[in-house]
């Protein structure tokens, strides 16, 4: 890696995609040991909801102990990003297609989606980390939508089970770091969808 990411101000959002949760800590600690300052944002239901793969107050302590602040959950918590100007890079790792679907129509009801609105006032890049089930099928649309609007990039997707989920596309999270690389340089890495893990 170059040294693009030392210093770099990256908004870092999650949404419910629950089972990505680790992958996502994962590279989040992974950018903070590049050099990145990390703004952590949730959405409501991502920071409010318990499931087997953690309880809120685990994942909100953990996001919040990676990147050393407060987890932004609320859309008037997230609405003064653009205009202050906290963010270099928005990064939504998970991106859900429900939040797909909400971005693709401009609709700002949660506090990711605000913060990526917030955000792209000043014309900044997004970088999507997709997971979900049905993104070659109903969410399809909303995909195509944003791989065609401007400042909207996507960390490179797999298909994870294309056999018994042959409509899921979840990215390859081990490469956000080149995405947001990439990204701060206008350019979305290729191929963006593999049939099978990066070895």
């Amino acid at each position: 890696m170059s040294d693009i990411l030392k210093g770099l101000r990256i908004g870092y959002a999650m949404t419910g995609s629950f089972c990505t949760f680790q992958r996502s800590f994962e590279q989040a600690e992974i950018l903070i040991e590049y050099g990145a300052e990390l703004l952590p944002i949730m959405s409501e239901h991502a920071a409010s909801t318990s499931t087997r793969f953690g309880t809120a107050e685990e994942n909100l302590e953990k996001l919040r102990s990676i990147t050393g602040k407060d987890v932004i959950t609320t859309v008037s918590a997230a609405e003064p990003i653009g205009p202050k100007e906290l963010t270099d890079i928005m990064v939504v790792a998970p991106c859900t297609s429900n939040t797909a679907a909400k971005l693709a129509a401009s609709i700002t009801d949660t506090a990711v989606t605000m913060a990526v609105k917030s955000h792209l006032r000043r014309g900044k890049p997004v970088v999507l980390a997709i997971a979900s089930n049905d993104s070659l099928m109903g969410s399809a649309k909303n995909l195509g939508e944003l791989f065609n609007r401007k400042n909207y990039y996507f960390v490179p997707m797999v298909q994870d089970d294309w056999i018994n989920k042959p409509a899921s596309l979840v990215a390859e999270f081990s490469m956000l770091p080149q995405a947001i690389e990439a990204a701060m340089n206008g350019v979305q890495l290729r191929p963006i969808i593999y049939h099978e893990y990066r070895k």
